[in-house]
């Protein structure tokens, strides 16, 4: 189904993405293996952001820190399956949005996206801020090319989700460039 036919389906009309300034994001279609995530399945991402996931955990496994892999590539299809679960559950189309992206506006799409956990926290918990994980992330995370991407109050209306990081080439290249410079 087109990324349109889903929006409609959900009655998502585009003034609001472009009130909450979201972006459209393509599905990736190569994709790499990057082991299991914490439900026990194959997760993937584009080569590039694999290779920084993969030695982003490397580093901090050799500081003593476990990050663990919640979920990285989704299709748009998979996406809108997630937002008719919540509204099964009765949950208005306005709530989901705070918590889920439209299908086509989701980072995880574009293979770059991880959702990240560690032992002794829930993914996809807000006490993850709470972790060593993420006190390690938030000094180390940018040097591996990977942002948070929805700080407190973000202006694209999501809740507040520590645990969801975003792989940029670009802004690798731009630290890489500053401490060189």
């Amino acid at each position: 189904m087109s990324v349109d036919a889903l929006l409609r389906e959900f009655g998502i009309d585009r003034a609001l993405l472009r009130r909450r300034g979201l972006q459209r994001h393509r599905e990736a279609h190569r994709l790499t293996p990057v082991g299991l995530g914490t439900d026990g399945r194959d997760k993937l991402l584009i080569p590039a952001a694999a290779r920084a996931w993969l030695s982003m955990r490397e580093a901090a496994a050799g500081d003593g820190i476990t990050l663990q892999l919640v979920s990285a590539f989704r299709s748009v299809e998979f996406q809108a399956a997630l937002l008719r679960s919540r509204l099964a559950k009765g949950e208005s189309v306005e709530m989901a949005l705070k918590v889920n992206a439209p299908p086509g506006y989701s980072e995880h799409h574009s293979g770059r996206a991880i959702d990240i956990g560690t032992p002794g926290c829930g993914g996809l918990d807000e006490a993850f801020e709470n972790t060593a994980a993420f006190a390690w992330l938030e000094r180390e995370a940018a040097r591996h090319g990977f942002t948070m991407s929805y700080p407190r109050d973000n202006p694209q209306g999501y809740l507040y989700e520590p645990w969801h990081w975003c792989f940029s080439p670009l802004s690798l290249r731009e630290r890489v460039a500053r401490r060189a410079g």
